[in-house]
C-alpha cells in the first residue's frame, strides 16, 4: 500500500505544524509521507520546539526548516491538516482534493513568561499533538472511503 501524504499547515511553520510533522514520522512513516508548511513561514524553527522534539522525542531535527505552502503547489496530499485559525481561513486550494481537516489549537508559541512555562506549553502542545497523530495512525485508513476518512480525521480534534 502506498503511503498516505499529509500535511500540516500553520501560519509560521514554526511550531504547531513542525511538532505534528516530525511525531507523525516518528510514530509512523511506513504509511505516512509527512510534511509541514506555512502561509508567512518565520524563516527559523522555534527552539522550544526543537528542544522537546529532541528531549521527549529523541528525534533527530537538523533538518528542520520553516517553509512556505508554496513549496508544494504541485504535490498531491491525501490529508492536508490545519492547526491554527489563520492557516484554515487562508488554506489554498490543493492538487489533488485531498481531504481537509482543521485540528485548531492554541499557539504555544505565543506563551510569555519564564522559559519553563513556554517549555509546558511546548510539551502540552506536542501531548496533544502526539494524542490525535496517534488516533490517526489507527484508523483503517484503507477501509474507508473519501467522506468517511474525512469525517473521522475531522472528528479526531473533537476527542
Amino acid at each position: 500500500m502506498a503511503r498516505r501524504k499529509v500535511l500540516f499547515l500553520c501560519t509560521g511553520n514554526s511550531a504547531r505544524s513542525i511538532l505534528a510533522e516530525y511525531i507523525l514520522r516518528k510514530i509512523d512513516s511506513d504509511r505516512f509521507e509527512v510534511a509541514s508548511a506555512g502561509s508567512h513561514p518565520r524563516g527559523t524553527v522555534n527552539p522550544f520546539a526543537l528542544e522537546v522534539l529532541q528531549r521527549d522525542y529523541k528525534l533527530d531535527t537538523s533538518d528542520a526548516r520553516s517553509k512556505s505552502w508554496e513549496e508544494f503547489d504541485d504535490t498531491a496530499f491525501d490529508l492536508v491538516i490545519t492547526l491554527c485559525d489563520d492557516a484554515r481561513e487562508t488554506c489554498p486550494v490543493w492538487p489533488g482534493q485531498p481531504i481537509i481537516a482543521h485540528w485548531g489549537m492554541p499557539d504555544p508559541a505565543a506563551v510569555e513568561g519564564a522559559d519553563d512555562e513556554k517549555r509546558k506549553a511546548f510539551r502540552d502542545t506536542a501531548r496533544v499533538l502526539h494524542r490525535r497523530l496517534d488516533l490517526l495512525r489507527n484508523l483503517p485508513i484503507e477501509k474507508f472511503d473519501s467522506l468517511a476518512l474525512g469525517t473521522a480525521v475531522r472528528c479526531i480534534a473533537e476527542s
